[in-house]
This record gives C-alpha cells, sequence and structure tokens, in this order.
C-alpha cells in the first residue's frame, strides 16, 4: 500500500489534499513520514506516562511529574517508534509471507528475541533518564526484568499473532501503538517504581 504507515484517516485526507512536490511530502511504500510516526509514538507514551500517573498511581494534577511525561514521550519519539518500526521491517524480511505460519513464526521470534531485547534496553535507558548510578540502575533491572517480561507475555504474543496474520507490514507499528497505550502505563509505572 503506498500509504506506508500512517492511518487511513491520514492517509485519506492526504489523498485529497493536492500536494505540491516541493512541500517536502513524500510517500514512500512501507515508512510513514516522520512527522506522522514520531509524534504518534511519542505522544502514545506521553500518554501512556499520564495514565500511569493519574489513573494507576493517583497522583493527582499538583503532583503530576511534567518531566516524566516528557522523558517519556521523548523516548517514544527517539527510541520505541524507530527501533520497533525498524524491528518489523527487519522481520518482514526474515519471514515474508502472511500465511498462518508464518505470522507463528514472526510471534515467536517477536517474542522470544526482540521483546527480552527492548525491555532489557528500555529499563534501564529510563533508569539513566532519571539519574540513576550504574549500580542502581542493575539493581532496578534485576528486579523489575523478570515481572515485565511475563507481564508482556500476557499481553503481546496474542496481539502480535493477529497484528502479524492480519495486518499489512506498513499499520503494524499503528496497531501497536493503539494497543501500547495500556503497555505504556504499565511500562511508565514499573519504570519509575523506585
Amino acid at each position: 500500500h503506498p500509504w506506508g504507515g500512517i492511518t487511513i484517516l491520514e492517509a485519506s485526507l492526504l489523498h485529497s489534499v493536492d500536494l505540491p512536490p516541493s512541500s517536502g511530502w513524500q510517500l514512500v511504500p512501507g515508512r510513514c513520514p516522520d512527522d506522522t510516526c514520531v509524534p504518534r509514538t511519542g505522544s502514545l507514551m506521553g500518554l501512556g506516562d499520564v495514565i500511569s500517573q493519574q489513573l494507576v498511581e493517583r497522583r493527582g494534577l499538583r503532583a503530576h511529574q511534567a518531566g516524566r511525561t516528557l522523558t517519556m514521550a521523548s523516548l517514544g519519539c527517539g527510541f520505541v517508534g524507530p527501533v520497533v518500526g525498524g524491528w518489523y521491517r527487519v522481520l518482514d524480511r526474515l519471514i515474508p509471507g502472511a500465511t498462518k505460519v508464518d505470522a507463528l513464526k514472526k510471534m515467536l521470534l517477536d517474542q522470544g528475541g526482540f521483546a527480552p531485547c527492548f525491555l532489557g534496553c528500555f529499563l534501564p535507558l529510563v533508569g539513566t533518564l532519571n539519574g540513576l548510578s550504574a549500580q542502581d540502575n542493575w539493581a532496578k533491572l534485576q528486579r523489575d526484568f523478570p515481572d515485565a517480561l511475563i507481564t508482556n507475555y500476557y499481553l503481546w504474543p496474542a496481539v502480535q499473532l493477529a497484528n502479524f496474520y492480519l495486518v499489512p507490514l506498513h499499520y503494524r507499528l499503528a496497531v501497536v501503538q493503539c494497543v501500547a497505550v495500556i503497555w505504556n502505563s504499565y511500562l511508565s509505572w514499573k519504570a519509575h517504581r523506585l
């Protein structure tokens, strides 16, 4: 599909607008423009943190840590979006095809290989951005990683199996981002729990 990873609504809006070549917009198959994917991922990571702080931790507006929300949004823009989006493209090259067996293989590789690596990078990255020392960050990773990975396995295998079987490559990140609002709330809580 020529619209890449943008949503159907964004695609229909862009299709209805006649953009001159000098506008800087280039729709490349299998990719979404950085000014739609990156802010969307960052916004959803920030939203996950707001949900974590307000609904899970019940901080209230006065005790809301805006810097923490900004950190999570920045991680969405600079780490999560590019890494996960790139992984889906690599995974589709490693296991081409869209059969049920292909989707199962992709899910197993995603959850068996990528998910542990991703969490193993994400949690210490948040710790570092929060100013934890290397020793404290390592202790926090050892404490939180097993629980985060087990919780990951409650949610993501089923989501990813459906995603890999039913959703074209260029929409997979968008599907994951929708489900990830809940996951981001959990990750924010887990990553900021001292």
